[in-house]
């Protein structure tokens, strides 16, 4: 390895110095510039010893004295921060095999905060419904990141499930006590988005938890003849579960799940994004129809490869109040949609 922890370093691209804070494989490294940590490749960098000789004057020349009247103010540069959600973001790290291949063994795994918000967060990581891994009590400020902690690779096997919930670091009325997000990874959907990055050149990937922390549904109320302050005070989440029905969102008795339908700009989307948004379209409606006692969905999922048809059937299988589904002959669909019916 060329650089070690410690060392000065200057990005070639930028002419910028920084310092190793840590080796993430032989090809690249952590370093810390100003104050913001990022990965590179090792051969974007270069020992800062040459920058500094050339910038030195062999034959120094006097200065002039300069008083304080003479010296101009400072102006700081200003930089746009871009506020675009909380996001989970991997590193691959990587060994070479004996034949030189790049072999992923590790995802080093960080929570990225773009946003204007500061949150105290619970965060666990689940294989088969089981907690394998848990942080709790943490705070992230805006626009930092924080390292969570390293996931093995073959681990994707065993379906992890990343969860959190959050909650403000300062209270607002206006907004929810606290929120869950979860993020579910495939072995083959991450290899393919290593695969993308790799050809860009670039050193991470990101899924989006969500884009913004959501207001409060509705005004709690005190419930008459019952003081349940005690409970919420002791960390107990409360809910007016007779008007829970009324702040939810209309039903559907029929959603489209075609791309073109949910996102304007789906051109852009990756493969794995596209089916993403489309799951959580589903699983969204399909919880409303529930919560508004629809006797049925229908779930228009096109015809394709039928991957988006098998993963909303695989859901299906194991959701609770589902009395039977079919994908059969419709003269609207074809066989393009599933026709489901609930039990209450």
């Amino acid at each position: 390895m060329k650089f070690e922890v410690g060392d000065k370093v200057v990005i070639n691209k930028t002419n910028e110095e920084g310092e190793v804070i840590d080796i993430i494989n032989d090809k690249m490294v952590m370093i810390e510039v100003r104050g913001v940590k990022f990965p590179a490749y090792v051969d974007q960098l270069d020992f800062p010893y040459f920058k500094r000789f050339t910038e030195k004057k062999l034959f120094p020349q006097k200065k002039e004295k300069t008083f304080i009247d003479d010296v101009p103010r400072e102006k700081k540069k200003l930089t746009q921060r871009v506020v675009d959600g909380v996001w989970l973001t991997y590193i691959p790290l990587s060994v070479s095999d004996e034949f030189g291949d790049d072999i992923v063994t590790e995802l080093k795994v960080h929570l990225v905060n773009r946003t204007e918000e500061g949150f105290r967060f619970t965060y666990k990581l689940n294989y088969q419904g089981e907690t394998n891994f848990e942080l709790t009590n943490l705070q992230i400020h805006p626009f930092e990141d924080i390292y969570l902690h390293d996931v093995p690779f073959e681990n994707l096997n065993d379906s992890p499930v990343f969860n959190f919930e959050f909650s403000l670091l300062t209270p607002n009325k206006y907004k929810a006590d606290f929120y869950e997000a979860s993020l579910k990874l495939k072995p083959k959907q991450v290899f393919t988005r290593i695969e993308e990055v790799r050809k860009k050149g670039e050193a991470t990937f990101s899924y989006k938890l969500f884009d913004n922390y959501p207001s409060r549904p509705y005004e709690e109320k005190k419930a008459s003849g019952l003081d349940l302050s005690s409970l919420k005070n002791a960390g107990f989440k409360m809910y007016e579960a007779s008007k829970t029905r009324q702040h939810l969102e209309p039903a559907k008795t029929e959603i489209d799940l075609h791309i073109e339908e949910l996102a304007h700009d789906w051109e852009s989307m990756t493969n794995l994004e596209i089916i993403t948004l489309q799951l959580q379209t589903f699983e969204k409606y399909f919880d409303l129809a529930q919560a508004h006692h629809l006797p049925f969905l229908i779930v228009i999922h096109g015809v394709g490869t039928g991957k988006l048809r098998d993963e909303i059937h695989e859901i299906l299988k194991v959701r609770k109040g589902v009395k039977s589904f079919a994908n059969r002959y419709h003269p609207a669909y074809g066989y393009g949609a599933t026709e489901i019916y609930f039990q209450y």
